[in-house]
């Protein structure tokens, strides 16, 4: 649905339930991602451009990166509004915008997206059918930070490097593209860290699909102001990496 006004937003009301709240009864990242990871499907479903659809056409949109700008994340019970639209299409990539407002309308979190449209039968990126391009109304970049997408792992020097807990894949990891959901990525990452409170910000950088019973070594890199994690198969590459700001 579209809501206050945006022709070219989907936005949903939802309530901050106890679920979804981390140690000081406020709402998680995962939980925030994970509400804006469903207003991006409802969107899609309901402009008739959704999984089945994709699916029939031998398509799916593979999340690249995230970059989250928090001034605030709501409370237990606070109401808020979440909402979404896609601001560009330019050949096989699809750029989003996902916002969180509190009940006056004010923006809470800002964030932005990159996607690429994969043919699933040859595994490459192809550019958006106009029928996909056209099911949407594109608005205006929010007004926020758009940093490159690779995000470079830090040199060792003045940071605290430590390897976590090696991770398994396991089915529950699993979305219904039959690989890793990208959330799940960003709580192995602040898991591997020990740290999921006061984020400021955050980027994500998805670089290869885990599948089910791969394994994930976590590389953490440590300094004052947050934290950079990379999520490695054995032999040192990235399936993902993460950078947090904290304060």
């Amino acid at each position: 649905m579209a809501a206050g006004g945006n022709s070219h937003a989907y936005e949903y009301g939802t309530r901050i339930g106890f679920s979804r709240c981390d140690v000081n009864n406020t709402l998680s990242i995962t939980s925030l991602i994970d509400a804006f990871q469903d207003a991006s499907i409802f969107q899609s479903e309901d402009a008739g451009v959704g999984f089945d659809v994709l699916r029939e056409h031998d398509l799916l949109w593979v999340l690249n990166y995230w970059e989250i700008e928090i001034e605030r994340l709501p409370k237990l019970c606070e109401n808020v509004i979440v909402g979404t639209y896609p601001y560009d299409f330019k050949s096989f990539m699809g750029y989003r915008n996902f916002y969180l407002k509190d009940e006056a309308g004010n923006y809470m979190v800002k964030a932005n997206t990159t996607w690429t449209m994969v043919d699933t039968k040859k595994m490459t990126p192809v550019k958006a059918p106009d029928f996909i391009v056209n099911a949407y109304t594109l608005g205006p970049k929010l007004e926020m930070t758009y940093s490159q997408r690779k995000i470079l792992l830090p040199d060792k020097e003045g940071f605290n490097v430590t390897e976590a807990e090696t991770r398994t894949v396991e089915l529950h990891h699993l979305d219904g593209n039959m690989h890793v959901n990208n959330c799940q990525y960003i709580n192995f990452a602040l898991t591997a860290a020990g740290e999921d409170v006061n984020i400021r910000s955050l980027r994500a950088d998805y670089r290869m699909q885990a599948h089910y019973k791969d394994k994930i070594y976590p590389v953490v890199y440590k300094e004052e102001e947050g934290f950079t994690v990379a999520l490695n198969d054995k032999e040192g590459k990235p399936y993902s990496v993460l950078k947090v700001v904290t304060g």
